[in-house]
């Protein structure tokens, strides 16, 4: 079960990374790295409310008290056993030590109630590092990665958005 403060091995320069559930305070600094990354932008509104409303099925991670890494999720609210991840953002500072995975990873130590069994995510076909993660994620489950077509280009308004791929991963076991 994560805590509100549970601390995980170092990582770099031998400081410890933190791992805990987000306060609406901490929004501010999750839009931030958002802005800082390829992610698709959201208002800042939308972080603080995820960090808010939502933070038993969110996580950010700090490092010397500075927010460098989060994932935003919630349940599915038709299939409450359903986690779907809808943003893992790093600062790009942070990135290639294996933060986004541990963020994932910590979050499903959560006890929820009723237990995850399925974890969802849409991640468009060139966004290959998410791909990854979330195949890697089922490995590590020892279950199943479904991916298949979910939300077609049509469906957005404006510039070109790529389609978003539904990547369904489990059963899976805490």
């Amino acid at each position: 079960m994560i805590s509100s403060q549970q601390t995980i091995t170092p990582v770099k320069d031998k400081e410890l990374i933190h791992f805990s559930h987000p306060n609406k305070e901490d929004g501010a600094a999750m839009w931030q790295i958002v802005n800082e990354t390829s992610l698709d932008q959201n208002s800042a509104y939308k972080y603080i409310m995820m960090a808010d409303f939502f933070a038993d099925t969110c996580l950010v991670a700090k490092q010397n008290d500075e927010l460098i890494g989060f994932v935003t999720a919630f349940r599915q609210p038709n299939q409450e056993n359903t986690l779907f991840i809808w943003q893992i953002g790093v600062k790009p500072s942070a990135q290639g030590q294996g933060i986004a995975s541990k963020l994932l990873k910590n979050l499903l130590k959560t006890e929820f109630s009723p237990e995850i069994r399925f974890i969802e995510a849409t991640i468009t076909p060139s966004n290959q590092a998410s791909q990854a993660l979330f195949k890697s994620l089922a490995r590590d489950k020892k279950t199943e990665c479904k991916i298949e077509p979910y939300f077609n280009e049509g469906l957005f308004p404006g510039d070109h958005h790529e389609e978003e791929l539904m990547f369904r991963i489990g059963p899976v076991a805490r």
